[in-house]
């Protein structure tokens, strides 16, 4: 059983948990925090697509960092991804915090509105992908 799930669907809003920068088989590569940014938000982009939304749509974003050091770098590959093509850049929040989960340096959670995506969505709970589900199961 999980203790978590990856997204919650209801008729105004997804609420996403924060995505870790792991590899669909639940690896979590070395790298540079630039490249653990830019997986974190494949995996949103993933839990997105489930829920029948995608990046542009996303509203509101909560950037967990070990080390607000990295931020520059964060920010660099952050803007690259939201806020494209016209549409407009969600809320976000940075955070430092002295401990994330498996010892990662950054985590992702967002708030997105349904919509505009591919996937199907509805109901309470978003139905996942078989890739999320596959990468839940090994996280």
């Amino acid at each position: 059983m999980h203790a978590l799930s990856q997204a919650i669907h209801t008729p105004h809003a997804i609420y996403i948990s924060g995505q870790l920068p792991a590899l669909p088989s639940g690896e979590l590569p070395p790298g540079s925090i630039s490249h653990k940014t830019s997986l974190c938000i494949a995996n949103l982009r993933a839990v997105l697509a489930a829920a029948g939304s995608d990046l542009s749509r996303v509203v509101k974003t909560t950037v967990f960092l070990s080390d607000m050091g990295d931020f520059a770098e964060v920010n660099g590959e952050y803007v690259k991804h939201f806020g494209v093509g016209g549409a407009p850049k969600p809320a976000r929040t940075c955070v430092a915090v002295r401990q994330l989960p498996k010892g990662v340096e950054v985590e992702i959670e967002c708030v997105a509105l349904p919509g505009g995506g591919g996937g199907g969505g509805g109901g309470v709970e978003a139905e996942e992908s078989e890739e999320m589900h596959e990468r839940r199961a090994k996280g």
